[in-house]
């Protein structure tokens, strides 16, 4: 069995914010996960990209429609 294609939906300037947004989506039954080259929050001033949001490709929609939800989630513009 192969692993579910997972896609950035939003990125965020903090691992805090990404995380809150984390927790909306699990709670709304949806899984995500966070990427970011952080070293695991060891360095975060090294994050050149930002920390990613990923989800499954099947649930992309339905996760956009739960962060937009949630005014207080601040995304990287």
């Amino acid at each position: 069995m192969s692993e579910p294609e997972l896609v950035p939906i939003e990125t965020f300037n903090t691992r805090l914010d990404a995380n809150v947004a984390l927790g909306a989506l699990r709670a709304a039954d949806i899984h995500a996960v966070i990427s970011a080259d952080d070293a695991g929050a060891a360095y975060p001033g090294g994050m050149m990209q930002g920390v990613r949001l990923l989800v499954r490709a099947e649930d992309v929609e339905r996760a956009k429609e739960v962060l937009s939800l949630a005014p207080e989630l601040d995304p990287e513009e």
